[in-house]
């Protein structure tokens, strides 16, 4: 089936595309959806504003069409936000940044049962290689140990432990049945979350300078 459509940003063109069904992003109904008009992205690649011709669902939705081969390449959908972490954070513990960023996105996507759980599984990532870079003769026993224990045992800086002590409690909310702090959910373990990040940041850049301008000079 062949469809034509105006280019908005090159007025005067059209753009003639063979159509095939395509699944929705949304319904995931496979369907030729409807089409109102393409935007130039390149020399062949172009933008198809379209529209779910389900009656049940009709939500709108952008595909990219190439030109030169005659084929949809991909739906596109809105780029999800990332949290940006202190080079401190990113070298102290890149899988802390990974997981949070994972969780980040599923709240995002509306995933409210299970963005929770990905904070937790980032805060235990936190606490522990932040542990290990202190301790990294340590490194095994670290890495086996429940992160209540690591932090009531491990952790020395006080704000640290009291932070992240309170952290777990509703990490731990977050994945069991019955929750234990009411009031409580995943924008106040964020809150203590970026506590930790404060308070580790600070431990280390207050060392870092220490140890650069020691007493005694």
């Amino acid at each position: 089936m062949n469809k034509r459509l105006k280019i908005y940003n090159n007025p005067g063109y059209d753009l003639d595309l063979n159509t095939v069904p395509i699944k929705c992003p949304y319904c995931h109904n496979h369907q030729i959806p409807s089409m109102y008009g393409s935007y130039l992205a390149n020399d062949h690649n172009y933008f198809i504003f379209c529209s779910c011709t389900n009656s049940e669902c009709k939500a709108c939705f952008t595909v990219l069409y190439d030109n030169f081969e005659n084929k949809f390449r991909n739906i596109k959908q809105s780029k999800l936000q990332k949290s940006v972490f202190d080079k401190i954070i990113e070298e102290v513990s890149p899988s802390f940044c990974e997981i949070y960023n994972q969780a980040y996105a599923a709240e995002q996507m509306g995933l409210d049962q299970v963005c929770g759980v990905g904070y937790r599984k980032a805060l235990e990532f936190l606490i522990k290689d932040y542990l290990i870079s202190l301790n990294p003769d340590k490194e095994d026993k670290i890495k086996n140990k429940f992160l209540g224990n690591c932090i009531k045992d491990d952790v020395s800086d006080t704000n640290i432990k009291n932070v992240a002590e309170r952290a777990a409690w509703l990490g731990n909310d977050e994945t069991h049945y019955v929750r234990k702090w009411d009031g409580k959910d995943v924008s106040h373990l964020k809150g203590l979350i970026n506590l930790c990040l404060h308070w580790i940041e600070a431990e280390i850049k207050t060392k870092k300078i220490l140890s650069e301008m020691p007493e005694g000079i």
